[in-house]
């Protein structure tokens, strides 16, 4: 099962990439890649791998071509992005920076993180493209989802969404190092502000959830109260 994007710029330089959804980390081919995804180049706060089993950063390995590849591009360049999914295909006319960010979203999801892991539910349902309402709307109802089975097969379920606040909130530490892996090696701007938006929409679930779901509640509200 894998996702495929492509990427043409104004230009016509064209990028591809497959992500493969259920790839495993191999320690062989980590140790090929740049110095700067070194585990503890800028590891994580909360990391909980040991260098003698990842020497690399495994969201880091899984990354580095698409950093260096927009390395010293603008995110203000033009993009036709292409996207094909097991279920659809998605094209639309872009500024690099989203497109990136759609990108750099499901290869990170779907790494041997085990922080970033906790998102591959929704690189699973990949939507590119999505907006700050599409993306709280999707994780909070996949997370809620997961509550209802909890409380189905007679374990404790989290309605009040607390689990999910604390589980962006370790995401956010994983995004805060990152920013800093790649500004030691970006030139340009286009992969650093992808993964800056990338950053604003996650941590919006973690600084302001009530105003998010507020923000959201009219719309899963518009067919009535749902009492008959």
């Amino acid at each position: 099962m894998a996702i495929e994007y492509r990427i043409t710029l104004d230009d016509n330089h064209q990028f591809s990439y497959r992500i493969e959804l259920d790839r495993q980390y191999d320690a062989r081919d980590a140790e090929a890649t740049p110095k700067w995804t070194r585990l503890e180049h800028n590891q994580c706060s909360n990391c909980p791998l040991k260098k003698d089993q990842f020497s690399r950063c495994p969201a880091a390995v899984d990354l580095h071509k698409v950093i260096e590849d927009f390395h010293g591009l603008p995110a203000v360049k033009k993009a036709h992005v292409w996207v094909r999914t097991p279920e659809r295909e998605y094209t639309k006319q872009v500024g690099l920076e989203e497109g990136l960010r759609s990108l750099l979203g499901v290869i990170m999801a779907t790494s041997a993180c085990p922080v970033l892991g906790k998102l591959r539910p929704m690189a699973q349902h990949h939507l590119p493209f999505a907006n700050n309402q599409e993306f709280i709307l999707r994780t909070i109802s996949l997370y809620l989802t997961r509550q209802y089975f909890n409380y189905r097969e007679g374990r404790r379920a989290d309605w009040d969404l607390k689990g999910l606040i604390k589980q962006f909130q370790q995401v956010q530490l994983v995004n805060q190092a990152f920013w800093q892996r790649i500004l030691d090696v970006c030139e340009g701007d286009s992969n650093l502000k992808a993964f800056l938006t990338f950053f604003s929409m996650s941590s919006s679930l973690t600084v302001s959830m009530e105003t998010q779901l507020q923000k959201i509640r009219p719309l899963v509200m518009s067919a009535g109260d749902g009492g008959e």
